[in-house]
């Protein structure tokens, strides 16, 4: 796949290359005909060399973006937020849900929290992840609607993956979602859809409460834009998928636990679980199999789910401790 498509008129889906990998993380480009430029996710600060030249492989100059619209503040979908209005598009205003907001403001103890989980790879994986002036930022609550990129996108609040997690939907082209990560992980080209769900905010009746508001929407998503990864036509299979293995998973994860596995125990039984249904529907592709974990991680995948079971099964409350 190029690393610049155009989807439809005025709509443009960029590849950042993450780790020099294609298909795992995208950004989505409106244009609007009166030369209105909004972008969809910013990518973390190691794929921002990627996103501009994706940006002018479009057609346009990245300093003509106006609205820079974030689903959530997780590093791979607004690290690159701040760099990108400091040095790149200074007519640009970032658009975020308000519990998002106050870390996009000061990331400090975002990246404390980071910097425990990655150590010295933080620069590698992620690169720089800087603050947003506040005068520059708009927050964005359920229902609000943006005009971006000559489009009408209506904020969907999603929570379940992360408390702060919002949907953009387009009614007007047909019913079109950015997802970012409510709709999982699935990468071009397959059908297996993956659940990402590192800690902090892991809540699965939300998710499952998130699934069945995007299924009710009216019109019903023509496509879903996923930033893991590019657009799919298929929502209702899709998203049935998704819940489905997210209970799956997430009954592995609470019964190796119960069984008092510990967190390496518990990832091995994740992972001896869930591969081989990957490989199956990959086609036992193994570049296929590496970006589907480099998207989603086993070992984020345990940390939020036994996160999430200490909190809400009060036998596992002192599970690791």
């Amino acid at each position: 796949m190029p690393d610049t498509v155009a989807l439809d008129e005025g709509l443009f889906l960029i590849d950042l290359l993450y780790l020099d990998s294609p298909g795992v993380i995208a950004a989505y480009l409106l244009a609007g005909p009166d030369g209105d430029l909004a972008l969809i996710e910013s990518g973390p600060g190691s794929t921002l060399p990627a996103l501009l030249a994706g940006i002018r492989g479009a057609g346009f100059d990245p300093a003509a973006v106006t609205k820079l619209i974030v689903t959530h503040i997780h590093l791979d979908h607004a690290g690159a937020a701040g760099e990108l209005l400091r040095d790149v598009m200074p007519q640009a205003t970032l658009y975020v849900h308000r519990l998002g907001a106050p870390h996009m403001i000061d990331p400090s103890k975002l990246l404390t929290s980071a910097q425990r989980i990655y150590g010295n790879d933080m620069e590698r994986l992620w690169g720089a992840f800087l603050p947003v002036p506040a005068e520059r930022l708009v927050i964005v609550d359920d229902g609000m609607e943006i005009e971006a990129g000559g489009r009408r996108l209506q904020a969907i609040y999603t929570p379940g993956h992360a408390a702060h997690h919002l949907a953009f939907y387009d009614a007007t082209h047909g019913g079109h979602l950015f997802t970012g990560d409510v709709a999982g992980i699935r990468l071009p080209g397959y059908s297996y859809v993956r659940p990402p769900t590192p800690p902090p905010d892991i809540d699965l009746a939300l998710w499952h409460s998130s699934i069945k508001r995007i299924m009710a929407l009216d019109p019903l998503p023509a496509a879903i834009y996923l930033t893991h990864f590019g657009p799919f036509g298929d929502a209702p299979r899709h998203l049935h998928e998704l819940g489905t293995r997210l209970d799956i998973w997430a009954g592995i994860v609470q019964s190796a636990m119960r069984g008092g596995q510990d967190r390496a125990g518990v990832r091995h039984t994740l992972e001896l679980a869930g591969t081989p249904a990957l490989r199956l529907q990959t086609g036992a592709d193994p570049d296929a199999v590496t970006r589907y974990e480099l998207a989603a991680n086993y070992e984020m995948s345990v940390d939020g789910l036994t996160r999430y079971w200490r909190k809400a099964d009060p036998a596992l409350a002192l599970w690791g401790r």
